[in-house]
């Protein structure tokens, strides 16, 4: 009996540590899940395309600060930039800000944070559905962005 009680002490120690140890999942988009897609969409549609475009073309001059001195809404699609970051990063730009994310603490952005208007959930979608609008090649690229980024989140975590 005291063995099997040794046993169950350690196996919860164990379990403990790891469970501190754990890290929160990591955000991936998904390009082949026909209803998370349509879902995105539908979000695309009523909180992005106003800005972003219908087709994903951005606002003209996106490079070039406005009158205002922020940058106009740069393009989701292969021209763009949006796949130059891995999916984490994507999700929190959209869901805390760009200033938030990337610590700027004085940048100016058009684009709202959508904390508290979409649920994690949506965010995804409609970035899943913007990553299944790009070609396969960039696609590619961008798995290669989100595993460099995994791989130096890894190490950092060390």
């Amino acid at each position: 009996m005291q063995k099997v009680r040794f046993c169950i002490v350690i196996a919860t120690l164990l379990l403990a540590a790891g469970c501190e140890r754990a890290a929160a999942p990591a955000i991936r988009l998904e390009t082949g899940d026909a209803q998370l897609l349509a879902t995105g969409k539908a979000v695309y549609d009523r909180h992005c395309t106003a800005c972003h475009g219908a087709k994903l073309e951005g606002q003209p001059n996106w490079r070039t600060r406005d009158t205002s001195g922020r940058l106009p809404a740069p393009p989701h699609d292969a021209t763009g930039h949006t796949w130059h970051h891995p999916d984490e990063v994507l999700f929190n730009i959209t869901k805390h800000g760009v200033a938030k994310t990337a610590n700027l603490k004085d940048y100016q952005s058009a684009m709202p944070a959508y904390e508290g208007v979409l649920t994690d959930a949506e965010i995804v979608a409609v970035l899943s559905w913007i990553k299944s609008k790009w070609p396969a090649g960039i696609r590619d690229k961008q798995e290669q962005v989100n595993a460099a980024a995994l791989k130096n989140k890894a190490a950092a975590s060390r």
